[in-house]
């Protein structure tokens, strides 16, 4: 898209687009990132209920705070970061729930994920378990970089932290898994 003789690029577009409120244009961003979205919340969350209230939430907010995304960086880590921040809130909000009645809401909706769902294969059943065993800071980061393709660098723009300590928490991650998996295959 050429603009005064400048190429914009998607990001300075998708700014653009925001900043103007463009309705045609913001369906198209929901339509383009909802899945992508959706996945990362329901491993973020545990549950698909409250994934798809954080995904419309999330909307709202890139929709109230559309002025702050100036286009200079890519959209994927500014909208991963808005869905980030506020499913650590709602976790918060919702620690104050007794244990026992969380408990029970969990058993109640945990689902399959729609990751575990699509998967067809043992293996991809077996990764997917191990995933849902690791410790949210190591799953994140392996979220974020292999399904969501993020650099290191967006990744620590979207959790707060440096690109060491990324690379850290997904070489960890790695480790772990692989430590999970090996353990499975000679329990076999």
């Amino acid at each position: 898209m050429a603009f005064a003789g400048v190429e914009e690029t998607e990001s300075e577009g998708i700014a653009r687009a925001l900043r103007r409120k463009d309705s045609e244009f913001i369906g198209r961003l929901v339509a383009r990132y909802h899945y992508r979205l959706l996945r990362y919340l329901v491993y973020v969350t545990g549950r698909r209920e409250r994934a798809e209230d954080l995904v419309q939430e999330t909307w709202l907010r890139v929709l109230e705070r559309s002025g702050q995304f100036d286009g200079r960086l890519r959209f994927e880590p500014w909208l991963f970061s808005i869905a980030r921040h506020l499913a650590i809130d709602d976790s918060r909000r919702r620690q104050a729930v007794p244990e026992s009645a969380a408990d029970g809401e969990m058993a109640a909706s945990d689902s399959v994920s729609p990751f575990v769902a699509a998967a067809r294969n043992e293996d991809a059943l077996r990764v997917a378990g191990a995933l849902g065993e690791l410790e949210p800071i190591y799953r994140e980061a392996l979220l974020l970089r292999f399904q969501e393709e993020l650099s290191l660098e967006e990744i620590g723009r979207v959790v707060g932290a440096g690109v060491s300590t990324v690379s850290s928490r997904i070489q960890r991650g790695l480790g772990i898994l692989r430590s999970s998996m090996k353990g499975e295959n000679d329990a076999r």
